[in-house]
């Protein structure tokens, strides 16, 4: 509408219906190519004529509207200043199309298990019912899909669907980046590009369906043709993130359905009204003590009343926990606690240390382990680790030989006997530990804690459960520039 062009017609480009699975982006929407053509539409026809002059605009594929309202406004241009949207655009093209293509290729009934027999894992949605009976869901559904979908069809999708759904993903997951250079606009392209050479296989498996399994064998999707506009708009307007529409979209139910759930279900307008105006001096009263508490200590130690050091020492929450006014969940900040730590002196505190860092990772341990002071045979045999003591053997032995230069390896069985006899008999063991990382563009914004659990193998689960992660054990690799090397 704000571009002034009729359906089945990017508003971006030239290009039509039957262009929008064309593998290259077509020329961009000018706002002299529109007001040019507006200007043919009326030589001919009396604007006032409703249907002649909408008849005439159809020739070029307009809407009707014979004065946008951006027409005067000096180096303004539709195809600049509407913003790509990732929300709709790419979220909900994935729940559309990816997963339905998917679902058709591989089966309801297989994705379905496959899903359900996943690890559960802390911090990730697990379906254990599958996701295709799932109406309705919300953009945070698509999100946690998105996560599972290529493990999820490998070794069942064909070889080219497999690539035409990872390119897809590797495309979204590029664009939503806070921070993009150059050659991160080539690896975008370059990750569109490889979609287009494997999107025929989709066709030929018979995955891109229509209501009622109707096959379908073109690729007038209006979105994956806006997709080849995202590199000039993050090129004209800044990276794309900035413009979703989650904030807007997810003020639906911050501003209306948790009030009316909070309502009896009668005259919602004024119990919404009355929520939000409660809502909002508890938070304007939160926001005013948070300042009083704020200045009262900074004058306590201007007079003296506190040292510096005392008031590092006792304020908890500026070692621990990044803290906003009404934040719900403040983030529990583990680099802060190890430096605070490993900075005090010795016998001050307990050792070893619970929280640590090791390669820009915090590592956290709960206090009391799950097992304390076991035995190094029971904790082998318990767990299913022949070869414990002899590892531990190992590592010690590298410890002292190499110092910090060796890398111990993550895996692997060792053999032999030729290490120092262990300095010890007992070992504790922790079934859960927390790892924290910064955010990959901007090393200073602590990420949340991710939790991974383990439990010892039982008659249900012989080889136990645990979560898995991805370790990088070579010094030389750094993630995320060299990939999965090293890994």
């Amino acid at each position: 509408m704000l571009a002034t062009v009729g359906r089945k017609t990017s508003p971006l480009t030239m290009a039509m219906y039957k262009q929008f699975g064309d593998p290259f982006r077509h020329k961009p929407r000018m706002a002299s190519t529109t007001l040019a053509q507006l200007a043919v539409v009326k030589s001919k026809v009396d604007p006032s004529d409703i249907k002649a002059y909408l008849r005439e605009a159809q020739q070029f594929r307009l809407n009707g509207v014979h004065e946008p309202f951006w027409r005067n406004a000096a180096l303004c241009c539709p195809s600049i200043f509407l913003t790509l949207e990732i929300l709709h655009y790419l979220h909900k093209f994935f729940w559309d199309h990816d997963v339905k293509w998917c679902l058709q290729i591989v089966g309801d009934a297989e994705i379905d298990f496959r899903l359900s027999v996943l690890q559960p894992t802390a911090g990730f949605h697990h379906f254990k019912g599958g996701i295709s009976k799932l109406k309705q869901v919300t953009g945070r559904v698509h999100r946690d899909v998105q996560r599972y979908i290529v493990g999820i069809i490998a070794g069942a999708a064909p070889c080219e669907i497999l690539c035409a759904i990872h390119t897809l993903m590797d495309f979204r997951y590029r664009v939503q980046s806070y921070l993009i250079d150059d050659d991160d606009l080539q690896q975008i392209s370059a990750a569109l590009d490889e979609f287009h050479r494997h999107k025929q296989a989709v066709l030929d498996f018979g995955g891109h369906r229509g209501k009622g399994s109707r096959i379908i064998d073109n690729w007038y999707i209006p979105k994956l043709e806006l997709m080849q506009s995202f590199v000039p708009s993050i090129r004209n307007v800044g990276v794309a993130i900035q413009w979703t529409a989650d904030v807007t979209e997810h003020a639906h139910v911050t501003e209306i359905k948790t009030p009316a759930e909070a309502s009896n279900n009668h005259n919602y307008d004024p119990q919404i009204c009355q929520y939000l105006d409660c809502s909002e001096k508890c938070r304007m009263f939160e926001l005013t003590t948070s300042l009083a508490e704020s200045n009262a200590a900074s004058h306590s130690i201007m007079q003296g009343g506190l040292t510096a050091e005392e008031s590092d020492s006792d304020g908890d929450e500026d070692t621990t926990c990044i803290k906003g006014v009404g934040l719900a969940r403040p983030i529990t900040n583990y680099f802060s606690i190890a430096t605070s730590l490993a900075s005090k002196g010795p016998g001050s505190i307990p050792l070893p240390l619970q929280s640590f860092t090791a390669n820009g990772t915090a590592i956290n341990l709960s206090y009391d382990p799950s097992l304390r002071r076991t035995n190094i045979d029971d904790v082998a045999k318990k767990f299913g680790l022949p070869d414990l003591r002899v590892a531990l053997a190992h590592y010690l032995h590298c410890e002292q030989t190499y110092g910090s230069s060796y890398s111990h390896p993550i895996s692997g069985r060792r053999h032999g006997t030729s290490y120092p006899a262990l300095p010890f008999t007992e070992v504790q063991v922790w079934f859960k530990v927390r790892l924290q990382n910064t955010a990959v563009h901007n090393a200073a914004e602590v990420l949340p804690a991710q939790t991974l659990h383990c439990s010892p193998p039982c008659d249900t689960w012989t080889l136990g459960r645990y979560d898995a992660a991805v370790f990088n054990a070579d010094n030389s690799a750094a993630w995320l520039a060299d990939g999965l090397k090293g890994m």
